[in-house]
């Protein structure tokens, strides 16, 4: 049977009542613009868009080229289309409101455009994560950035795009998860699997390895025991993948399974975790929730967490089900 089209499935959602015009529409931008990303970035040392840009982000990080380049497309693509308020971007200090000379919507977008762009210049798998929240009912005619702080239960929407050996685009609208390929020859998304699930159970996990003398002692007891294998309290033996872009990372892990683990360290302890919560955490842990899988800071359900500032930043662990609980039980038990 011929494959559905993202622009179908978002008509399915919407005749079920699921969504509104409104959203579909905030989706389908999104994924224009990514299609926009995918082809700069597939065109990487000949597009002349390898390299640093020569600036700094509000993290105080080095941007490449193509973070400056995928941030300015999704700007440019959703600022005139009556479907947002206001767009936060994690390379922007401060949300973007919609410019006034266009009618402004009643949703909030929230992106990191370029994830894992450190990779980029050696030709790994990047991507594109984006969040999307509802405008509280009582708010004034500008946006506050207050708004914005909804705890990951609130959204109505999450997804991420990959740009590897093929361009998917992962969605859930809070009714499953699903992936589309991106059909390069006739420039639509189409829907190669619906209602993806995570298996529960894994002998996988990924995480950044030389973090490891840095990290808090119930993480240490965690890993200690998955590398000790068959031989170790959990009695199987474990691989571990690390790709080091956020994306490329979960991405496999929605596909196999597996753990995906950024925890507290002493590097990043005062600031309260390495990955943002608002454009990383949130996204993702709706995905792999709405995939059958689990995500938690390693104290608390991720969805729960109530943000107190735009770029809040969180420990993460997200992935199938029963391993995301084992490595809680770890840390609620320190």
């Amino acid at each position: 049977m011929k494959p559905i089209t993202l622009i179908q499935l978002l008509i399915e959602e919407r005749r079920a009542g699921r969504i509104n015009a409104e959203l579909s529409l905030l989706i389908e931008v999104v994924a224009r613009a990514c299609k926009r990303i995918a082809v700069a970035t597939g065109k990487g040392a000949l597009g002349g868009v390898l390299g640093e840009a020569g600036t700094d982000n509000v993290q105080g990080e080095a941007q490449k080229k193509l973070d400056v380049i995928s941030n300015e497309i999704l700007l440019e693509a959703n600022a005139w289309g009556g479907h947002l308020a206001a767009c936060a971007s994690e390379e922007m200090e401060d949300p973007q409101p919609i410019p006034d000379a266009y009618p402004k919507g009643g949703h909030l977008l929230l992106f990191d455009p370029l994830d894992g762009s450190s990779n980029i210049d050696v030709n790994i798998s990047v991507g594109t994560i984006f969040s999307v929240l509802q405008r509280p009912a009582e708010h004034g005619e500008n946006v506050a950035t207050e708004e914005f702080l909804q705890p990951g239960s609130c959204q109505v929407a999450a997804g991420y795009v990959v740009y590897g050996p093929s361009t998917e685009l992962v969605l859930t609208v809070g009714h499953g998860t699903h992936v589309f390929t991106l059909d390069r020859e006739v420039g639509s998304f189409l829907l190669t699997e619906r209602d993806v699930r995570i298996p529960e159970s894994t002998s996988e996990f990924a995480v950044n390895m030389s973090n490891q003398r840095h990290w808090e002692a119930p993480m240490q007891r965690y890993i200690g025991d998955l590398l000790a294998g068959k031989d170790g309290p959990r009695e199987r033996d474990f691989n571990m993948r690390w790709v080091g872009s956020m994306v490329a990372d979960v991405h496999r892990i929605l596909t196999r399974g597996g753990i995906f683990s950024y925890p507290l360290d002493a590097k990043t302890t005062s600031k309260g975790g390495k990955l943002r919560l608002m454009y990383e955490a949130n996204p993702m842990a709706f995905i792999v929730e709405q995939a059958g899988g689990a995500a938690s800071t390693g104290r608390q359900r991720m969805l729960d967490v109530a943000p107190t500032a735009l770029h809040q930043r969180v420990p993460v662990f997200l992935g199938s089900k029963d391993e995301v609980e084992t490595a809680v039980r770890y840390h609620q038990a320190d």
